[in-house]
């Protein structure tokens, strides 16, 4: 069954579903959709959380090794199973097609693609989850539709303003849904409920926050997906260079991959943090994120990483900055 974005939140409140298929071209509206399908999952106890994530190298057995092995305890759980490719190969097909034929128990199961177009809608795995679940398609905001869409974020905060502020908002942030997000939030955060002045607006617009690539690595270690894209978004509008973004966050990883490490062998945290020259507050951050992810998830995201270093020299393809938000997306 597929329904509209806008129908998600009634349908969460009805009656929550054992499979959901998110898919699009707008990351934020489907990371939006995604937060409000765990926080409804939270509320009806479903406690447990596994993530995969779909590349070349994934091996489908887990997922079925995942559908057979309940929790000891009974508890309820979450399996995100993200596709960045949109294309999981024949193997995956087929893996998809049988794990829609025998869903797991006390189980909701969230898939991410992004735009599928005809062609991948019409394969058998495609048509399995769409019989299955609950499919979202996330079309594109048009450039016409932008200024109704800040609209109504604007009556979210309980703020307003006129048509042609509106304009000048969408103007500003060039069609840029992620843009778009990040100018709506700033003004709940200097202005209070109310209406807003073309000043008011032009002022905070311009004055635009800067993020530096520390802020970046501290959203992703953090899940934070929504503010790591908002930085990253930032400084590749103040043209910062890749490769030293993706040192920040490659040593950042390799970081949390000796924390985990050391946790495996019962090393003492605190002298895990100082081999790891992590300080402060940032400290539970860290601790956080490394009991997060094992030690194959953190090597997938540096092999990652290393790709994107690639990419980035022109000595393999795919686009930098996609890769960068798909390498942010892993810690969620």
């Amino acid at each position: 069954m597929q329904i509209k974005p806008s129908q998600l939140s009634h349908q969460l409140q009805k009656n929550i579903a054992p499979l959901y298929t998110l898919f699009g071209n707008e990351p934020l509206l489907i990371a939006e959709a995604t937060d409000l399908i765990r926080a409804s999952a939270t509320q009806q106890n479903y406690t447990e959380r596994e993530v995969f994530t779909v590349d070349h190298r994934f091996d489908w057995d887990e997922l079925q090794q995942a559908n057979n092995n309940l929790s000891l305890f009974g508890d309820k759980r979450v399996m995100d199973i993200r596709i960045p490719s949109g294309k999981p190969g024949r193997e995956g097909g087929k893996a998809i097609e049988a794990y829609c034929q025998t869903l797991p128990q006390d189980t909701i199961t969230l898939i991410t693609l992004p735009r599928i177009d005809k062609q991948g809608q019409s394969t058998k795995w495609f048509k399995a989850l769409e019989k299955t679940g609950v499919t979202v398609l996330f079309y594109p905001i048009e450039r016409a539709q932008l200024p109704a869409w800040i609209e109504q974020r604007l009556i979210k905060q309980q703020q307003s303003t006129n048509t042609e502020t509106l304009q000048f908002l969408a103007n500003s942030v060039e069609g840029n849904l992620l843009a778009a997000h990040q100018e709506i939030s700033k003004l709940a955060l200097l202005y209070p409920a109310g209406k807003l002045s073309f000043d008011q607006v032009k002022d905070a617009v311009l004055e635009v926050a800067r993020y530096d690539v520390f802020k970046l690595s501290e959203a992703m270690i953090a899940g934070n997906t929504a503010r790591y894209v908002r930085i990253l978004e930032e400084l590749k509008g103040e043209g910062t260079a890749p490769p030293l973004i993706l040192a920040t966050l490659s040593e950042q990883i390799r970081s949390l991959l000796l924390i985990r490490k050391g946790l495996d062998t019962g090393i003492p945290m605190m002298q895990l943090m100082r081999e790891a020259r992590v300080w402060g507050e940032r400290q539970r951050l860290m601790e956080n994120a490394a009991r997060r992810f094992g030690i194959k998830s953190l090597t997938n995201s540096l092999l990652l990483a290393a790709k994107i270093d690639r990419i980035s020299k022109g000595v393999a393809m795919g686009d930098t900055w996609d890769e960068l938000i798909q390498l942010g997306f892993r810690f969620k």
